[in-house]
């Protein structure tokens, strides 16, 4: 079974008349069925294949080309710029419910679904599935997923910390 954040454990144990509930049964009173349609093109998201990047679906193949003109060819800022996901932007602007650690409880899951969705999807092209946290926690928008081929990194000591 999967913990919940901790900052969640005082709503979930009211329920039941003090006992508590899981997550998952949790979801199942309060969620609703477009909720869960929703949520699942952010939890299995699709990938594609242009040119020699692996991009969410949706990404043009202009887009990429302007994304390798922009970056001058670093293939993996190209990626990772392109399927960079900032996890402030699952909810609305200003969702009252938003903490530092349901983000992080977010981001680590997001980022192991990624990787096995990527590894399923394209097992000859190993990824590097990156959960970024800001120094400061109360940063929301510093807390991003992204992903880029292996075979795209270059060495630090030749291009440098580009982010």
């Amino acid at each position: 079974m999967i913990k919940p954040p901790a900052d969640m454990l005082p709503e979930l144990s009211e329920w039941n008349n003090g006992k508590g509930i899981s997550l998952e049964n949790w979801a199942g009173c309060e969620g609703s069925f477009q909720l869960a349609v929703g949520y699942s093109t952010i939890y299995w998201p699709q990938f594609v294949l242009i040119e020699d990047y692996i991009v969410r679906e949706g990404c043009s193949r202009e887009v990429v080309i302007d994304y390798e003109a922009k970056c001058k060819e670093d293939k993996q800022v190209v990626e990772r710029v392109l399927n960079h996901l900032h996890l402030d932007s699952i909810q609305y602007l200003g969702c009252p419910d938003i903490s530092t650690q349901r983000l992080i409880f977010l981001g680590e899951i997001l980022r192991e679904i990624h990787i096995a969705k990527l590894a399923w999807q394209f097992p000859d092209r190993p990824c590097e599935v990156e959960f970024r946290r800001p120094e400061d926690p109360a940063n929301w928008v510093g807390y991003e997923l992204s992903f880029w081929q292996k075979k795209h990194e270059r060495p630090k000591e030749s291009c440098g910390d580009r982010r």
